[in-house]
């Protein structure tokens, strides 16, 4: 298996109804407070991993979502 790289992650918008997704998302942290909303988050984000299933894929995205130095 070929380890993923930014070229290969999907970074482009590619969610159907972004807009609506995006009000979801905060619907769902509606009455959270910070830490229940950082909980929500990082389960999302298990999930999300859990879902693509590939370690080469998670790596790729944690190395895209890190800030820039």
């Amino acid at each position: 298996m070929t380890a993923q790289t930014h070229d290969t992650l999907t970074l482009e918008p590619n969610i159907k109804d972004p807009d609506g997704f995006y009000a979801e998302l905060l619907a769902a942290h509606e009455g959270l407070d910070r830490d229940e909303s950082e909980a929500l988050n990082a389960r999302l984000v298990l999930i999300l991993a859990n879902h693509i299933g590939d370690r080469d894929t998670i790596r790729a995205a944690l190395e895209a979502a890190k800030p820039a130095r």
